[in-house]
């Protein structure tokens, strides 16, 4: 049965990318908004839009019963959850589907495994895809971490088995930092994801962040290739390309296929992503985690298949099988993406909400922004600083980074400061240009820079 009305359960740049597809395809849209957001783009765009609650985003867009409750009265047979907030709540999923309506991503139960980090190691495995080497499941307490490290070999890292974002994750050296780090850690995931399980994983060096995309339809899988997402500030994405720059054509197809075998090994239903870490020295790829919903960066995906990935999720969530055979999905040039918030590069990245001037929007061949913001818009102080992402392509990948050099030229979005002189910083790096770069490189590299406010 095709999805006739869809309730859109996020706000952002990822709640007017949802509306729009939804309506090139003919389904009604419905979008929740907090007191806050009453004035956001995605309630402007939308067909109709429900007030869900004050702007604390636990008393509403974290509050799954008054979003269950508002989209069954708004009579939405459909729920997309985006990124973030409830997208990866088992729980909420569970509610959705018991209140009758579809929830637009994976059953509760892949959810449940695949959010679990610990059963999702277990269940790569099961599909024969490599893992970092580490702990096997959860670790009962410090005794059990520092004998798993034995095992594993120092350095480690400890990692929340629930959650993500970065939260909960401290690198221990020796024996005596594992038995000081792994309480805080559990601290801090128990605080913020009501979880403190904990396991280890060996610190690989040097790594790469590759993560590969895939749509379900929960009896066959397929890949649209991989993305590098290595260039990371406190282990949140910055910049982020499409294909990864740093693996030869036969790794790409191992990687790939990997991924696929674990989708369909576990039913995946949807748009969904597998994380790994690269090695280059040894060419060796670990599989880390999957993020069981839409990400910030699928644009650049988009951009070199030419897929439009939330519609793709909505024909599955409305009983349709994939619309796309493995073969016929191909690789097209270079996308690039990055990351516009409302933060002063220059001030530490201090958040900066406020009242947006006028803007310049960069357009033309192989430019795309996806964003959430227009001239009079306030910024709400009350949540993520994401403006929007600013996307181009070109034929390879040194064209795909000139274009981005001239198109953050052109972007200028008045009123407020933002990251846009950090980025057009990047374009212009020699080592970001040669792709010598991995997970640890852009800290340093920000210590050494002088970045202007916009």
């Amino acid at each position: 049965m095709a999805i006739r009305r869809l309730f859109i359960a996020n706000r952002g740049e990822i709640a007017v990318r949802i509306v729009r597809s939804a309506k090139a395809l003919g389904i009604e849209t419905v979008q929740a908004h907090s007191e806050a957001d009453a004035d956001m783009l995605a309630v402007r765009l939308a067909d109709h839009a429900v007030c869900i609650g004050p702007p604390a985003a636990k008393q509403s867009y974290l509050d799954a019963d008054r979003i269950v409750a508002a989209a069954r009265d708004a009579g939405c047979d459909a729920v997309h959850p985006g990124y973030g907030f409830l997208a990866e709540n088992a729980d909420f999923a569970e509610k959705v589907e018991a209140a009758g309506m579809v929830f637009v991503g994976p059953s509760p139960d892949t959810i449940r495994t695949m959010g679990d980090k610990a059963a999702a190691r277990a269940a790569a495995i099961a599909a024969g895809v490599p893992v970092v080497p580490g702990s096997d499941g959860r670790l009962a307490n410090a005794d059990a971490a520092v004998a798993a490290a034995e095992k594993v070999g120092y350095p480690v890292m400890i990692k929340a088995a629930a959650g993500g974002g970065g939260r909960g994750i401290r690198i221990a050296e020796t024996e005596e930092e594992l038995r000081r780090l792994a309480p805080q850690a559990q601290s801090e995931a128990q605080a913020a994801f009501g979880d403190g399980g904990l396991y280890l994983e060996r610190v690989v060096r040097d790594a790469r962040h590759i993560e590969v995309q895939i749509l379900g339809d929960g009896s066959r899988a397929v890949h649209c290739f991989e993305r590098e997402c290595s260039l990371q500030r406190r282990r949140q994405k910055v910049w982020e390309e499409a294909p990864a720059a740093c693996l030869d054509a036969e790794t790409r197809a191992t990687l790939c296929a990997s991924a696929v075998a674990l989708a369909e090994n576990v039913g995946y239903r949807g748009a969904g992503t597998l994380e790994y870490l690269y090695e280059p020295t040894t060419g060796s790829f670990f599989f880390i985690e999957m993020n069981t919903r839409i990400q910030v960066e699928h644009p650049v995906t988009e951009m070199v298949t030419g897929l439009d990935l939330i519609a793709e999720m909505l024909r599955v969530a409305g009983g349709e099988p994939l619309s796309v055979r493995q073969e016929d999905i191909r690789l097209d040039g270079h996308a690039i993406e990055v990351r516009i918030n409302a933060e002063d590069p220059a001030n530490n990245f201090m958040p900066f909400p406020g009242l947006v001037g006028a803007l310049s929007i960069p357009e033309g061949e192989g430019v795309r922004f996806d964003g959430m913001i227009y001239e009079g818009y306030a910024i709400p102080p009350f949540y993520d600083s994401l403006l929007g992402k600013l996307i181009v392509h070109g034929p390879d990948r040194a064209a795909a980074i000139d274009r981005m050099a001239e198109a953050l030229k052109t972007l200028c979005i008045e009123g407020v400061k933002t990251t846009v002189p950090l980025h057009a910083a990047l374009a212009a790096d020699p080592a970001v240009k040669a792709g010598e770069f991995h997970t640890q490189f852009l800290e340093p590299w920000l210590a050494g820079q002088t970045l202007a406010a916009e």
